[in-house]
């Protein structure tokens, strides 16, 4: 018979039985291995209010605490609320994990090239290019 994942849709590999979670939306227990997993740090206070508690903070450069949580989601859940997407037959085959926005630091606006002072490396580019031409 064909199967539309090949792991059936979970990760159990050889485990005959997985304890069971309850889905952060909809409060379904669901296999843990199959659950969709995310795990979330945030401040503990919004961005709001937290110029307001450094100002009102007696120490100087204190860090607040973060929040860790692990979200297990229901696939009904999970896609409903987007976490997740479908994806098409060939797109199910691509394994790896999507792509991260992280904000990117830009070296040359803030005016030097990552490692040091500049000089002849920070002229040069990174590695790879071809070599800056200098006027003479």
């Amino acid at each position: 018979m064909t199967v539309k994942r090949r792991c059936h849709g979970r990760n159990k590999k050889g485990r005959g039985h997985v304890n069971r979670v309850r889905c952060v939306s909809t409060g379904k227990a669901i296999p843990k291995d199959k659950a969709i997993k995310r795990f979330i740090v945030r401040n503990i206070v919004e961005a709001s209010a937290l110029r307001d508690i450094k100002e009102a903070s007696c120490i100087e450069g204190y860090q607040l605490p973060k929040i860790y949580i692990k979200q297990y989601y229901s696939v009904e859940a999970a896609i409903h609320q987007r976490v997740v997407r479908v994806r098409s037959v060939q797109l199910r085959k691509n394994r790896e994990p999507p792509q991260r926005n992280r904000p990117v630091f830009n070296a040359a606006a803030a005016g030097a090239a990552p490692g040091g002072a500049g000089g002849a490396a920070a002229a040069a580019g990174p590695i790879g290019s071809a070599p800056a031409v200098v006027a003479k």
